[in-house]
């Protein structure tokens, strides 16, 4: 990472995506704060889209849950897929100190913002089968499409743990 100024903005966002040779055309919109909301404007954007939890465990380990937008997710069977305390969602200080977003524009683009890697990932199975995924580019004002095997290499560009599992809902 050559500029280490946190916390990304959507346009450092766009430019470290360029330098690893990722497309990602985004849809500006008015916000989207919940999946209804989404719903409303994602109208014609191609690809799957997702739902976004921050959540922290029982022993202050914190978590970035990633899935489908439709899929339910039971909170309290998820620990033990993946490895966790009992877990509840993350405060908006907590979201803005660690991931350097606000509430409604939680992201997996957000983990350029989380260099020291506090934040584990974890991420449907069902929805990494998929070709185009889509997530809020650190604003929930637009949606960022990126292709499955991008949204890889971004990821392993952040340097984050990741483990893909098929979520419990």
């Amino acid at each position: 990472m050559d500029d280490i100024r946190l916390p990304f903005s959507p346009e450092r966002l766009f430019a470290r995506l360029d330098s690893l040779g990722i497309a990602h055309p985004t849809t500006r919109h008015p916000p989207a704060f919940t999946v209804e909301q989404g719903n409303q404007v994602w109208g014609g954007i191609a690809g799957m889209h997702c739902k976004n939890l921050f959540l922290k465990d029982a022993k202050g380990e914190l978590w970035l849950v990633v899935a489908p937008a439709e899929q339910r997710i039971d909170l309290k069977k998820l620990p033990g897929v993946i490895g966790s305390a009992r877990l509840s969602f993350g405060s908006a200080a907590l979201l803005e100190e660690v991931l350097g977003i606000a509430p409604g524009s939680v992201t997996p683009f957000a983990l350029v913002n989380d260099p020291g890697h506090r934040v584990g990932v974890i991420l449907d199975a069902g929805m990494m089968e998929q070709p185009l995924l889509n997530y809020h580019p650190l604003t929930n004002e637009a949606t960022t499409t990126i292709a499955n095997a991008d949204f890889r290499t971004f990821l392993k560009d952040c340097g984050h743990a990741v483990q893909i599992v098929r979520l419990p809902g």
